[in-house]
Protein backbone atom coordinates (compact mmCIF):
# COMPACT_ATOMS: atom_id res chain seq x y z
CA UNK A 1 0.00 0.00 0.00
CA UNK A 2 1.20 3.48 -0.89
CA UNK A 3 2.36 6.16 1.92
CA UNK A 4 -0.01 9.02 2.12
CA UNK A 5 1.34 12.48 1.95
CA UNK A 6 5.16 13.62 1.52
CA UNK A 7 6.73 12.96 -1.88
CA UNK A 8 7.64 10.29 -3.58
CA UNK A 9 10.49 8.02 -2.70
CA UNK A 10 10.14 8.85 0.72
CA UNK A 11 12.75 11.94 0.35
CA UNK A 12 10.98 14.00 3.43
CA UNK A 13 10.99 16.84 0.56
CA UNK A 14 14.60 17.55 0.76
CA UNK A 15 16.66 15.06 -0.28
CA UNK A 16 16.71 13.27 2.75
CA UNK A 17 18.50 15.99 4.68
CA UNK A 18 17.45 16.93 8.04
CA UNK A 19 15.45 20.00 7.99
CA UNK A 20 17.66 20.85 11.47
CA UNK A 21 20.89 20.51 9.82
CA UNK A 22 19.86 22.57 6.64
CA UNK A 23 18.75 25.65 9.08
CA UNK A 24 21.88 25.05 10.64
CA UNK A 25 23.73 25.45 7.30
CA UNK A 26 21.47 28.59 6.13
CA UNK A 27 22.57 31.03 9.65
CA UNK A 28 26.28 29.90 9.64
CA UNK A 29 26.53 31.28 5.55
CA UNK A 30 24.31 34.22 7.00
CA UNK A 31 26.85 34.86 9.35
CA UNK A 32 29.74 34.73 7.22
CA UNK A 33 28.13 36.66 4.43
CA UNK A 34 27.26 39.60 7.34
CA UNK A 35 31.10 39.07 8.36
CA UNK A 36 32.30 39.41 4.97
CA UNK A 37 30.38 42.39 4.04
CA UNK A 38 31.31 44.22 7.25
CA UNK A 39 35.23 43.51 6.18
CA UNK A 40 34.89 44.96 2.76
CA UNK A 41 32.85 48.00 4.13
CA UNK A 42 35.78 48.98 5.89
CA UNK A 43 38.60 48.30 3.05
CA UNK A 44 39.61 51.20 1.37
CA UNK A 45 40.13 51.66 -2.32
CA UNK A 46 42.62 53.72 -4.20
CA UNK A 47 42.73 54.76 -8.03
CA UNK A 48 44.57 57.26 -9.59
CA UNK A 49 44.27 58.96 -13.30
CA UNK A 50 46.49 61.37 -15.18
CA UNK A 51 49.30 59.84 -13.92
CA UNK A 52 48.84 60.37 -10.49
CA UNK A 53 47.75 63.63 -11.03
CA UNK A 54 44.32 62.64 -9.45
CA UNK A 55 43.56 60.22 -6.60
CA UNK A 56 40.41 59.02 -5.08
CA UNK A 57 40.20 56.84 -2.17
CA UNK A 58 36.69 54.68 -1.59
CA UNK A 59 35.11 52.60 0.96
CA UNK A 60 33.94 49.13 0.49
CA UNK A 61 30.70 51.10 0.39
CA UNK A 62 31.38 52.90 -2.11
CA UNK A 63 31.20 56.57 -0.44
CA UNK A 64 34.23 58.64 -1.87
CA UNK A 65 36.38 59.76 1.09
CA UNK A 66 38.71 61.75 -0.66
CA UNK A 67 40.06 63.20 -3.62
CA UNK A 68 43.26 64.75 -4.12
CA UNK A 69 44.19 66.95 -6.91
CA UNK A 70 47.94 68.06 -7.83
CA UNK A 71 47.55 71.71 -8.47
CA UNK A 72 49.81 71.25 -11.72
CA UNK A 73 46.80 69.42 -13.17
CA UNK A 74 44.68 72.84 -12.73
CA UNK A 75 44.41 74.65 -15.80
CA UNK A 76 41.59 77.32 -15.90
CA UNK A 77 41.62 76.82 -19.75
CA UNK A 78 40.97 72.95 -19.49
CA UNK A 79 38.18 72.44 -16.76
CA UNK A 80 36.87 69.74 -18.86
CA UNK A 81 40.55 67.71 -18.92
CA UNK A 82 40.12 67.98 -14.86
CA UNK A 83 36.18 66.59 -14.97
CA UNK A 84 37.55 63.83 -17.33
CA UNK A 85 40.19 62.80 -15.07
CA UNK A 86 38.16 63.24 -11.87
CA UNK A 87 35.64 61.23 -13.30
CA UNK A 88 37.64 57.96 -13.97
CA UNK A 89 39.59 58.09 -11.00
CA UNK A 90 36.04 57.42 -9.24
CA UNK A 91 34.92 55.07 -11.57
CA UNK A 92 38.10 52.93 -11.75
CA UNK A 93 38.14 53.38 -7.58
CA UNK A 94 34.21 51.89 -7.79
CA UNK A 95 35.17 49.02 -10.46
CA UNK A 96 37.65 47.70 -7.79
CA UNK A 97 34.94 47.85 -4.75
CA UNK A 98 32.69 45.60 -7.25
CA UNK A 99 35.52 43.25 -8.41
CA UNK A 100 36.12 42.96 -4.50
CA UNK A 101 32.71 42.31 -4.04
CA UNK A 102 32.29 39.53 -6.71
CA UNK A 103 35.35 37.55 -5.11
CA UNK A 104 34.57 38.14 -1.71
CA UNK A 105 30.66 37.36 -2.23
CA UNK A 106 31.47 34.43 -5.13
CA UNK A 107 32.81 31.78 -2.65
CA UNK A 108 28.92 31.76 -1.13
CA UNK A 109 27.69 30.54 -4.49
CA UNK A 110 24.16 31.81 -3.57
CA UNK A 111 22.29 32.32 -7.15
CA UNK A 112 20.68 35.65 -7.42
CA UNK A 113 22.87 37.23 -4.93
CA UNK A 114 25.61 38.58 -6.92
Amino acid sequence: MAKRGGFPGGMGGFGGMNINNVMKEVKKMQAEVQKSQEELAIKEFDATAGGGAISVKVSGEKFVKEIKIKPDVVDPDDVEMLEDLILTCINEALRKVDSAQSQEFGKFNIPGLM
